[in-house]
């Protein structure tokens, strides 16, 4: 019992400290993202609250949040996000929310996501998918908790600072070199 109970408060002070540290300069962030440097594979954040449905971002259209480009379908859209990026960027960094729950990192095909108690979460494929769903709240449990262990090892630092180039900074992992 005891160590069942300090295992829930360890795993809820780490929530609460990756929480707080999204208001940080220099904080580790592991966000999926492909070889422009943007989230979802280029897809709209938003549209998959408003539309139910994945839809192709315009570069047009973008936004940077913790070391990644977000691509919108509109200016509305970008602007939604904009005002709270928090409540629509995906779980896991965009990572696979089952891959999560076990304590790996997968890819993402954008045509797989659930949005969860106003969270998105991508998976990997179909079979991902179902084994989510086979004990969805026990899998959301186990990546929440696998979820700052994950960071801490292959997360990089973002700092407010610009690089030397003078560009933004957008340090991240990334999906293909």
């Amino acid at each position: 019992m005891k160590k069942t109970l300090l295992t829930l408060v360890t795993a809820v002070l780490s929530l609460a400290g990756a929480a707080l540290a999204d208001h940080e300069s220099g904080h580790k962030v592991l966000v999926l993202k492909n070889k422009e440097g943007a989230a979802i594979l280029g897809y709209d954040a938003v549209a998959y609250f408003t539309d139910n449905k994945p839809v192709k971002g315009n570069p047009k259209f973008q936004s940077e949040y913790e070391g990644a480009k977000y691509y919108f379908a509109s200016a509305d859209r970008k602007n939604l996000f904009d005002a709270n990026p928090a409540k629509y960027a995906p779980a896991y960094g965009g990572y696979c929310g089952y891959a999560a729950s076990i304590d790996r990192l997968s890819p993402i095909s954008p045509e797989w996501f659930q949005i969860i108690d106003g969270r998105l979460i991508l998976q990997h494929n179909k079979k991902a998918t179902d084994k989510f769903n086979a004990d969805q709240k026990g899998n959301i449990v186990k990546a929440d908790q696998n979820w700052p262990g994950l960071v801490v090892r292959n997360g990089t630092v973002v700092s407010a600072e610009p690089d030397r180039s003078g560009r933004p900074p957008s340090a991240n992992a990334t999906m293909w070199s």
